[in-house]
């Protein structure tokens, strides 16, 4: 009999996905971390039983969280991710000459040398001398920073267990503290379909913080409900809507190495569904 991953939402909708072999399996100080190998996803990484990770689709998520703020910022330089202890969110950002300083800073320092061993396309950016790899907690670490990253990325997990202390308002006033002028913050926000409770939630709380903030989404396989969203905040900076407010020159040199981002995606997934909109609205 094949054995079968299954992560099912509270709603009792999900998704399941064959395993060929179990490869990694082990509690850390946070959550139990678990790596297998599927056929039709290739590696497989589940923190809690819930799905992070897998090499065939990571890129649907990594890429939309890094390229949208990249070429929207004139010209990001320092960076700050919050979690991505897989390397993926890293990973892309390394496409980037302007950058010179990325501050990585996951709590789980197993999901950081699991990624290593198991997720090496994934992780490949992390021993880069531009990053330096924290194993702290981001709500410490982003205390008393001020004027100091042009974007930041927070790639949590989802707004349970080690997630939890990243979906408040003191921690969003922390992060705002630190960004330098016209700085932007794109947050994971959750998928609008299967998690539309802590969607809406988590916007009402950015637009507490943040003058201009602006959900957009993309297709995630391998996510509840197969749709993601991102939100786009800032103090200065505006969304998109035209090919003169992004940086056209490096997104073309960008979208080459991509196999989701291109300049017209960058400008269409601000073009939200009208639930999606209600959702960030309400």
């Amino acid at each position: 009999m094949t054995n079968l991953y299954h992560e099912i939402t509270p709603e009792g909708f999900g998704i399941a996905i064959e395993e060929d072999k179990y490869l990694f399996s082990d509690k850390s100080d946070f959550q139990t971390v678990d790596v297998f190998h599927s056929r039709a996803f290739g590696n497989v990484l589940t923190l809690d039983g819930l799905m992070m990770v897998t090499e065939r689709d990571e890129f649907f998520y990594h890429e939309m969280i890094v390229h949208i703020p990249m070429l929207t910022h004139k010209n990001p330089e320092n960076i700050l991710v919050i979690g991505g202890g897989d390397g993926g969110t890293v990973r892309e950002l390394l496409k980037y000459d302007s950058v010179k300083h990325i501050d990585m800073v996951e709590i789980d320092g197993m999901v950081i040398d699991v990624s290593k061993k198991y997720f090496p396309t994934v992780s490949c950016g992390l021993e880069d001398k531009r990053v330096s790899v924290l194993v702290q907690d981001a709500i410490d670490f982003i205390k008393g920073k001020e004027n100091i990253y042009d974007v930041v990325l927070i790639d949590s997990t989802d707004p349970i267990g080690p997630g939890e202390g990243l979906f408040n308002e003191n921690f969003y006033n922390n992060v705002k503290r630190a960004l330098k002028s016209g700085g932007i913050v794109v947050p994971q926000t959750e998928g609008p379909f299967a998690q539309s409770e802590n969607m809406q939630k988590t916007y009402k709380l950015l637009r507490k913080v943040f003058k201009f903030v602006a959900p957009y989404t993309g297709p995630m396989p391998t996510y509840p409900g197969g749709i993601w969203s991102w939100g786009f905040c800032s103090e200065e900076v505006n969304i998109p809507v035209s090919y003169s407010d992004i940086n056209i020159k490096e997104a073309e040199k960008i979208e080459n190495t991509c196999k989701l981002y291109n300049k017209d995606l960058h400008l269409a997934c601000f073009k939200v569904p009208n639930f999606v909109k209600e959702l960030a609205n309400g």
